[in-house]
């Protein structure tokens, strides 16, 4: 999955802790590596599951300069596949199995949601914690090249010395947070069309 820088008062650990208060519980559960500033979340069916199949997922925090980038792993499918035929083949015998597996079809349904449910409560604790897509107010100014003063973001003029700063005013990615050049025109990490 595409990367997501989030800028802002946010750390690895301040998502790693949503993400643990949030999914560990019922048939899933959580656990945390820690690498310096970096975490991988964990979150896996538990062993002892009794319904639905087995999934999980790795969540990556990389703590970058005012902010974290987060990226998703490929979720583990196959548990949620096998569980899934054995149900239609139990319904396929037997219209009325169906009945006897409707815990594990929900459990199921509720896996397969199991990366958009991260993002959102990922998405959810950078905007409580006021961090978003665009630059924090420290990495907001723009040096001059001829004067080395810090300007304002959206100044089109240095404020000390009057030379042009259009080249030099970088801008992030609205849909991933992702750190682009002034002529940008497609972000290289989502590829999304700005």
């Amino acid at each position: 999955m595409t990367p997501k820088t989030f800028h802002g008062k946010i750390t690895p650990t301040d998502i790693a802790s949503s993400l643990y208060a949030h999914f560990h519980r019922g048939n899933l559960r959580v656990q945390q590596i820690m690498d310096g500033n970096n975490i991988v979340v964990q979150i896996a069916s538990r062993d002892q599951t009794q319904s639905g199949g087995k999934t999980g997922v790795s969540v990556s925090l990389q703590k970058v300069e005012d902010g974290v980038m987060v990226s998703l792993g490929k979720q583990a499918w196959m548990g949620i596949a096998s569980s899934l035929g054995v149900t239609a083949f139990s319904v396929f015998r037997n219209p009325l199995n169906i009945l006897g597996r409707i815990d594990d079809i929900a459990q199921d349904i509720e896996n397969i949601q199991l990366s958009d449910a991260i993002w959102d409560v990922i998405e959810a604790t950078a905007k409580n914690l006021g961090a978003g897509f665009e630059f924090s107010e420290r990495l907001r100014r723009y040096v001059c090249a001829y004067c080395d003063t810090p300007n304002p973001m959206g100044e089109p003029r240095c404020i000390a010395c009057g030379a042009p700063l259009g080249t030099s005013q970088q801008q992030t990615c609205q849909f991933c947070g992702y750190v682009l050049s002034s002529n940008s025109n497609v972000c290289p990490n989502c590829n999304k069309q700005l």
